[in-house]
């Protein structure tokens, strides 16, 4: 049985978001699916549904966080991850920040939630795909140790039709 510890992540007056109030990062669930995808749609040129996202989230295996002020269970969230884990292995299928919350820890709140629930789990890698020109989320993963892995040539393309090399990260987990 997993027991949750959600983690919280302070933000200061000067950070800027709303002036916000701590975040806390709590498990992701059918009540979150249009937040996730209102999110999605800021984040990514093919944004993925409500019902995309509550389809994945009720697939085995599957789970998630979203990222909140603390005391604010029905307010939009500043984002989200989503991920599934297989046998010992685990992936980020995806994961957002909104564009007013965006450098200022909410990626790593969400990220520190997955690992810190694989780790429970005993998983021993997690996988991602992140667009090459992605610098802020690259760094993240770069802070958290994910190593590139792999690369998926022109499998991004942006609204404009300018496409982008996904790169493969890989996070050893023991």
């Amino acid at each position: 049985m997993y027991w949750y510890l959600p983690l919280v992540w302070t933000m200061s007056f000067w950070d800027g978001w709303m002036n916000a109030a701590p975040l806390i990062a709590h498990p992701l669930g059918a009540d979150d699916v249009d937040f996730a995808a209102e999110l999605h749609s800021e984040a990514f040129a093919r944004p993925w549904s409500g019902d995309e996202f509550l389809s994945l989230l009720s697939k085995p295996g599957s789970f998630g966080f979203v990222a909140r002020r603390i005391g604010d269970r029905q307010g939009p969230p500043a984002g989200f991850v989503l991920a599934r884990q297989a046998a010992d292995e685990a992936e980020i299928l995806t994961i957002a920040v909104s564009r007013k919350a965006r450098r200022q820890g909410v990626g790593r709140l969400l990220m520190d939630s997955v690992l810190e629930k694989l780790h429970a789990d005993r998983a021993a890698s997690l996988f991602l795909e992140v667009d090459e020109d992605n610098l802020g989320a690259l760094t993240l993963y770069r802070h958290l140790r994910f190593e590139e892995v792999g690369r998926r040539p022109a499998y991004y393309a942006d609204a404009s039709g300018r496409r982008t090399s996904a790169l493969v990260l890989k996070r050893p987990l023991r």
